[in-house]
């Protein structure tokens, strides 16, 4: 999420999203000798009930370092080469970690920016790109000290309320759901005649409901309905919906009803090899964007470098969110291995989008068979895979997204 480094003097450039600023009128412009290479035009803030968020509106990328001081707490951030040219800071919101805010220029250019704090504080600092019609913003987000209570009365004060509503100037996390089979192909069948495609369209529609229901996420199915899609189709729609992650739902089959267990997969080695010819074969011919890069605007030797970094981050992150949704279901069900197993499934082999199946149970086992088709066991598996969602994401949300920000 964010990026909390231990050197105070670090530069933090992100894509990510927070917003906020403190009080009075300053008109600080650097000497006509020196020409600011950036000025702040606007600063906004407001205190959430975890934190007190600043805002800086700027008219371009700019380096900035921060660190912290004690005795008493302060914040302090230098912007390099920039102007601060008569902006209205609001006063800092009642309650919040926040006493005072103040401005100075060092060096001639450098502006330097001084937060005064109740408390020490972790503080958090993103540099937001343009976008939603708006340009380049420095975030500053203060956490509040949960040890050092901040008045709770002031957590109904009008002054602590958001000033700014910026929850639409963040992206969500979108969550491709594939429900395996469908159509003609019903999948494995069981001794009941259960056909897998159902089951899996079920929990598949289930996930989707839970995913919706969560902020920061957004979920795109693949199939909503007893239809047949191609293998590189399902892979395409999650593709064409910029998936941040992809989670294709089964039920596992075999010849001896004996087995039984729930599974996840992830992609091997080799089917990412394998995968990775495909792409270099069809980059002639296809406009494909791997990790936001076109591997088709590049030489053979450099478009091959840009596919292996962007697939071996990928089989990285796929093996983590596997771990931790194999871990989740781990606590409702058997499992017919304790470890991500690793298969070259077509459905897998997005090369930037982290990709898993997931085998909720076997459904040539009878007893498993009855137990798939409860909307019990269908919730449970659904709500492993979200919450194997929520605690890959607690750690890896991207900058610039809702779920970040919560």
């Amino acid at each position: 999420m964010f990026d909390n480094s231990s050197n105070p003097w670090d530069r933090r450039k992100f894509l990510g999203a927070v917003l906020g600023s403190s009080s009075a009128v300053f008109g600080l412009v650097a000497p006509d000798k020196v020409l600011a290479a950036r000025l702040i035009n606007t600063a906004t803030n407001y205190r959430h009930a975890d934190y007190t968020r600043y805002v800086f509106g700027v008219n371009g990328p700019l380096d900035y370092k921060s660190f912290t001081l004690d005795n008493p707490s302060r914040l302090v951030v230098d912007l390099t080469q920039t102007e601060m040219n008569r902006v209205n800071i609001p006063p800092a919101p009642a309650g919040s970690i926040v006493s005072d805010v103040r401005v100075g220029v060092r060096d001639g250019y450098n502006l330097r920016i001084v937060f005064d704090l109740k408390a020490p504080v972790n503080p958090r600092l993103i540099l937001l790109p343009p976008g939603d019609g708006q340009g380049y913003r420095l975030v500053v987000d203060l956490p509040h000290d949960k040890a050092t209570t901040l008045v709770a009365r002031d957590a109904a004060d009008p002054d602590s309320k958001p000033k700014i509503q910026t929850q639409s100037t963040f992206r969500d996390l979108v969550i491709a759901i594939d429900p395996g089979h469908g159509g003609k192909d019903p999948g494995a069948i069981g001794h009941r005649g259960t056909k897998e495609k159902h089951i899996a369209l079920d929990i598949g529609r289930r996930l989707r409901d839970m995913v919706a229901a969560t902020p920061g996420l957004k979920p795109v199915m693949t199939r909503d309905s007893d239809k047949f899609i191609h293998l590189r189709g399902r892979t395409a729609i999650a593709r064409n919906a910029k998936a941040d992650l992809f989670i294709s739902v089964h039920s596992d089959a075999f010849r001896v009803t004996s087995a039984r267990g729930a599974s996840v997969f992830c992609l091997s080695q080799h089917g990412a090899t394998s995968e990775a010819a495909r792409w270099m074969a069809n980059r002639e011919n296809e406009a494909d964007f791997v990790g936001g890069a076109s591997i088709s605007d590049h030489d053979q030797d450099v478009a091959s470098v840009l596919l292996d970094l962007s697939q071996t981050k990928t089989l990285e992150n796929s093996l983590d969110f596997g771990h931790r949704v194999l871990g989740q279901i781990g606590d409702i069900t058997d499992l017919h291995s304790r470890r991500v197993q690793q298969a070259g499934f077509v459905v897998l082999k997005s090369p930037d989008i982290p990709s898993i199946l997931v085998e909720s149970a076997f459904i040539s086992n009878p007893q498993e068979e009855a137990r798939l088709r409860t909307a019990a066991y269908q919730k449970e598996i659904a709500r492993s895979i979200l919450d194997g969602i929520n605690t890959y994401y607690a750690e890896r949300a991207p900058e610039g997204t809702r779920y970040a920000m919560l």
